[in-house]
């Protein structure tokens, strides 16, 4: 997979999928709080996101990261170990910040999802400026979920950023978890590659499952673990 940059396609805002218009609203709430998100040198106003005209992008490198909170200090060691390691792309996962929305830090671009009104879950992606114009829409799901579509070759490419619910959370919210991020894997363009990346709080243990997972993994497997299996199953 090899990101690429094209003519902007349309003005205003588009839907994750590309295929239909999505409001282009996104709130953001005062963080005054020790715990507040930096300040950028510029808020989207728009899902859609602007690009230029770039030459071809070659491949990047992708994490994640689950940082139990990022404050403005924390943003810059989190960019310091994108710099070190040169990854590209980053996922956050606890990010507990409030609110949606983009900015600029430096020379990294930040879209983030959180609660609207509590300091708890909290999605975010970090991007290295030069995957800026592969960006083609971004799509905040809630504080949970986050994704974005990316210009590539030979196919588009979504990423979606997760940060599930723990094996101590009610029945009910798990299930809304899973229901929500089928919804966006239905949202999804066809042709697109998918990349679902983030904190599941499952262990899978050492049993392999042809298909899905290997027999390398730590610790036995859990109910939470079980559960992400078997969504796994339905949407091979």
């Amino acid at each position: 997979m090899v990101l690429e940059d094209e003519t902007l396609r349309s003005e205003g805002t588009e839907k994750m999928t590309g295929e239909e218009p999505r409001s282009s609203t996104i709130s953001t709430v005062n963080n005054d709080a020790i715990e507040s998100k930096p300040k950028g040198s510029s808020i989207a106003e728009n899902y859609r996101y602007k690009r230029k005209d770039q030459s071809f992008l070659k491949t990047h490198k992708i994490g994640t990261w689950n940082v139990r909170s990022m404050n403005q200090g924390k943003l810059e060691i989190v960019k310091l170990e994108m710099d070190r390691i040169k990854i590209d792309f980053l996922g956050i996962s606890e990010l507990k910040w409030t609110g949606t929305g983009h900015f600029t830090s430096g020379s990294y671009e930040v879209y983030y999802s959180g609660s609207q009104n509590t300091r708890k879950n909290g999605v975010a992606m970090v991007l290295n400026k030069k995957l800026v114009n592969s960006v083609i829409a971004y799509y905040p799901k809630n504080d949970r979920m986050i994704s974005i579509r990316l210009q590539g070759k030979p196919t588009n490419l979504t990423i979606i950023q997760i940060y599930a619910p723990t094996t101590e959370a009610e029945e009910s919210i798990i299930d809304d978890f899973y229901m929500n991020l089928q919804q966006m894997l239905d949202d999804v363009p066809k042709k697109d590659a998918i990349l679902i990346i983030g904190d599941w709080n499952a262990k899978v243990g050492e049993t392999a499952v042809p298909g899905i997972v290997g027999k390398f993994g730590l610790g036995k497997r859990n109910e939470a673990g079980e559960r992400l299996i078997d969504f796994c199953k339905k949407i091979i």
